[in-house]
């Protein structure tokens, strides 16, 4: 695959809870995506025309669904539903981010065993971090996301 698929075909998501606008670069173990803050964010405050800071981590989150996403279509697989478990020192250097804002959104794969992994992530405007943390995620098999399923409705 040389060309990255537009968002909505990479994350298991539906509109309006589709946060980041695309993907610009995937790699074996990273991804670099993007998002300019605006007001089709359900998150945004419409009298202050600015998204709270602590959003970030759900742009990175989805950075990272993103890269899952694109390396399961380079396998023929459909983007699968992961989890974020939590996340670890989340930084954030400012309270919020302001409508017109373009950020760089980074996630690195440090470790990954039987559907866990802890990635790197940080948020950068203008070559200048705003954000960062750790993040760890689960991505379940088909055949456990369905028994999750049948524990849930019993």
């Amino acid at each position: 695959m040389t060309s990255i698929p537009s968002i909505d075909q990479l994350l298991p998501h539906d509109e309006p809870m589709i946060l980041i606008d695309r993907a610009l670069e995937v790699e074996q173990d990273s991804i670099h995506c993007q998002v300019e803050i605006s007001g089709k964010n359900p998150f945004f405050n419409t009298q202050t025309n600015t998204l709270p800071a602590y959003v970030g981590i759900e742009f990175m989150a989805q950075s990272v669904a993103a890269w899952s996403g694109y390396h399961a279509l380079t396998r023929g697989a459909q983007p699968s539903i992961g989890f974020l478990l939590g996340s670890r020192r989340y930084n954030t250097y400012c309270d919020e981010f302001e409508q017109g804002q373009m950020l760089d959104i980074y996630a690195e794969k440090m470790m990954e065993d039987n559907g866990m992994a802890v990635f790197t992530a940080r948020i950068e405007h203008h070559g200048e971090t705003v954000a960062s943390c750790q993040l760890n995620v689960y991505v379940p098999t088909e055949k456990k996301l369905q028994e999750m399923k049948i524990r849930s409705q019993s």
